[in-house]
């Protein structure tokens, strides 16, 4: 089973994306986005975030943010996780704007939140498919190295789902067996396109 693939956070840059680049590599039809009114990075300080809106490729955000201080954004790790979104795609996206993308089959996020406003937007939207979307949530801190563990710990799931025969009829024993083996709850949903 060949199955579409979305990664969906807050800000379409390192949870999302760190999952995009690794499922991508592994040759599964991906994509990501976010969910926020705008993308926040980290600055000098938490009251200080640098803001750009969805859209601004990855390349222009890198370009700006070592103009602004390449010793702190190489530091904290920012510099390198764009340089490796670039590679990906040219931009962050909002999920709330991807109805042009066509449907998904399955629909990753990383937090709660974000879990919600998804399964919120998918409810408003029209049902005219008729298509089942799976969408889970797997939680996962919002740092580099939890990203890259939530980012396989993903792939794991992914290649549970696709090799199953119907994800809709296992998709229960699915989610108790990733449960049990990686100690981790998951929240999942079915909505429809």
């Amino acid at each position: 089973m060949k199955l579409r693939y979305a990664m969906v956070c807050s800000s379409n840059q390192n949870r999302s994306m760190e999952a995009h680049f690794l499922l991508k590599r592994q040759g599964f039809d991906v994509s990501s986005y976010g969910t926020g009114a705008h993308v926040k990075l980290p600055g000098p300080s938490l009251r200080e975030p640098n803001v750009y809106d969805f859209g601004t490729p990855y390349k222009q955000m890198f370009d700006d943010l070592r103009r602004k201080d390449q010793e702190l954004y190489k530091r904290n790790g920012i510099l390198p996780m764009l340089k490796r979104n670039s590679t990906v795609k040219l931009a962050p996206q909002r999920w709330q704007d991807n109805a042009a993308d066509g449907s998904f089959d399955v629909v990753f996020t990383f937090e709660e939140k974000v879990f919600d406003m998804v399964v919120e937007d998918l409810n408003n939207r029209d049902h005219v498919l008729m298509k089942t979307v799976l969408v889970v949530n797997l939680e996962v801190k919002d740092n580099h190295e939890e990203a890259a563990i939530g980012a396989r710990l993903t792939l794991d799931l992914c290649q549970e789902i696709e090799a199953a025969e119907s994800w809709e009829e296992s998709i229960d024993d699915i989610v108790a067996a990733f449960e049990k083996q990686h100690r981790r709850k998951l929240l999942y949903s079915i909505s429809f396109y």
